[in-house]
Order: structure tokens, then C-alpha cells, then sequence
């Protein structure tokens, strides 16, 4: 571990920090993670384009190369019936950019593992769970000065 840390100008061991989760709805905010998702190592400047990065589905997602290990979404397969059409719909999705807010509401929803929708979905949610999800940054709030 300390010959990989030190390669790769790291600290730690390999899998730490807590496994993050967020319940999505899908038939709104689905397709938008996966813009986030596949988008993240284009923002980090480790790829000129998410085509490029070796471990994202944006090449069978949009380029139609087999990967065993995915199973396509049915929001993903609603694009089109049609193979090609579906992977040019799916490419379209990248020519706009994610939006300052809604890249900051996914970040935030992600890093506090809270529900990621509208509030009708969230109150769905919630009736179903028979408690309240939370909305917010986890931890104690900050005391005003």
C-alpha cells in the first residue's frame, strides 16, 4: 500500500471514505447522473472528453461498445427503439453542460446521501419509509455569529 500511495501521490488506504448512495428518481434526474457520472473525470482534467476515461459506460452508452459488466436502464433504452439513434440521442445529452445549479444540487445530494428529485417525489418517499428523508448537509447546523 505504501509503494502505491506514494506512485500515486496519495494518503490512506485504498477504498477509505463511506460508501455514498442516493435514491434517484429516475424518470427525471437518471440521465443527468449519468451526464454528472461520466462527466466528473472531463472536470477533474483527466480526459479531454468522457469517451476517453477507461472505466465510465460512456462508451457503450453512446459509442455502442459491448461491456458485460452493464445493463442498460430503461430510461437509457427509452431514448430511441433504434440502436444507433438511441447512442446519437444519448451523445446529445453531452453537447449542453450541466447547469451550475443542478451540478451543485447533485453534489450536494450525493455527498449528504439524500434523496435526488422533486419534492413530490421526496414526499413519496417519505410515506413510504413512514419517516421523513433528509433534505439537507448532514451534521450540526452552523451557529450564527
Amino acid at each position: 500500500m505504501q509503494r502505491l500511495n506514494a506512485r500515486y501521490q496519495r494518503t490512506g488506504t485504498l477504498w477509505e471514505g463511506r460508501y455514498k448512495a442516493s435514491l434517484v428518481q429516475t424518470d427525471h434526474y437518471l440521465l443527468a447522473c449519468q451526464r454528472y457520472i461520466e462527466l466528473n473525470p472531463v472536470r477533474a482534467g483527466m480526459v479531454a472528453a468522457p469517451g476517453e476515461y477507461a472505466y465510465s459506460s460512456y462508451g457503450h452508452h453512446a459509442l455502442g461498445k459491448e461491456d458485460p459488466l452493464l445493463t442498460s436502464h430503461a430510461n437509457y433504452l427509452e431514448l430511441h427503439a433504434d440502436l444507433a439513434a438511441r447512442l446519437q440521442a444519448y451523445r446529445a445529452l453531452f453537447s449542453d453542460t450541466l447547469s451550475e445549479a443542478l451540478l451543485t444540487r447533485l453534489r450536494e445530494n450525493t455527498n449528504a446521501c439524500t434523496v435526488i428529485g422533486n419534492d413530490r417525489f421526496k414526499e413519496q418517499i417519505a410515506t413510504m419509509l413512514g419517516r421523513a428523508v433528509p433534505t439537507g448537509k448532514r451534521g450540526r447546523p452552523k451557529t450564527l455569529a
